[in-house]
């Protein structure tokens, strides 16, 4: 995965540009949970006062709350970070999925065959969660976490599969209905491509979005339409759908 490099100098935000503050003691914990990000993962007391809106003795007062219960946790330096007790409450949420033991070796047996980074995403709220992933072992890869979140906004093949199958408008609605997968190159990264096909239960549920991504280059459509073919003949083995009751395919 290319990283864009960020700024860590704890520059202040116009005070004008704070967003308003929650009103309820819970949305206000949650807003500094929330004020973490994948490239901020240690903020100030400045910091986080300027991302929640809140005033620095509210602030000290929720951190106290969840430095204790483990949530965020205090470095020597006075900086503020995501606690243990937050990944434990993650795993908790990919276990209620009941997935893993089924979509994993399928993912592996994708990444095998491609080549190429194979990743199960789920829709939360305006995000995309990876769940489960298996890396390729090329040494230039696209890489991702389970945890990793991702907004829908941002584009990607797996993006446009979440946004259809839970009732959101995508500019690739044809090409699912029509082929079942959204196929993308460079378009959220420009060296990558990337194909993705809705995943279903036995009995109709929507799950999630499985995608296949890799160097462009090295993974031309032609590629990526063999990768999907054989992602669709391994989740069928490990008993999933990949087409919905109301699917459009196009005749013979």
């Amino acid at each position: 995965m290319i990283r864009r490099a960020s700024s860590s100098a704890d520059t202040p935000i116009d005070t004008a540009s704070r967003p308003t503050p929650p009103i309820g003691v819970l949305e206000r914990g949650i807003s500094v949970l929330e004020a973490f990000s994948e490239d901020r993962l240690r903020l100030s007391l400045r910091e986080l006062a300027d991302r929640t809106g809140l005033d620095k003795a509210t602030l000290l007062r929720l951190l106290g709350v969840l430095v204790k219960a483990r949530m965020v946790q205090r470095s020597e330096s006075g900086h503020y970070s995501p606690g243990p007790a937050l990944l434990h409450m993650g795993m908790l949420y990919r276990n209620s999925f009941d997935l893993g033991s089924r979509l994993q070796p399928v993912l592996h047996a994708v990444m095998q065959r491609t080549g190429e980074t194979t990743a199960f995403y789920v829709r939360s709220g305006d995000e995309r969660v990876c769940l489960y992933r298996e890396i390729t072992h090329n040494e230039v890869r696209h890489h991702v976490e389970p945890g990793t979140r991702r907004d829908l906004a941002s584009g990607g093949a797996s993006a446009h599969i979440l946004l259809h199958y839970t009732g959101s408008p995508t500019p690739h609605i044809r090409q699912i209905q029509e082929q079942g997968f959204v196929l993308t190159r460079a378009e959220r990264v420009p060296e990558m491509a990337s194909i993705a096909l809705p995943v279903f239960e036995g009995d109709g549920q929507f799950l999630g979005a499985l995608v296949v991504i890799g160097l462009a280059s090295r993974h031309p459509e032609a590629a990526q339409l063999s990768g999907v073919a054989y992602a669709r003949e391994q989740l069928a083995q490990h008993g999933f759908l990949t087409q919905s009751s109301t699917d459009v395919r196009p005749g013979p």
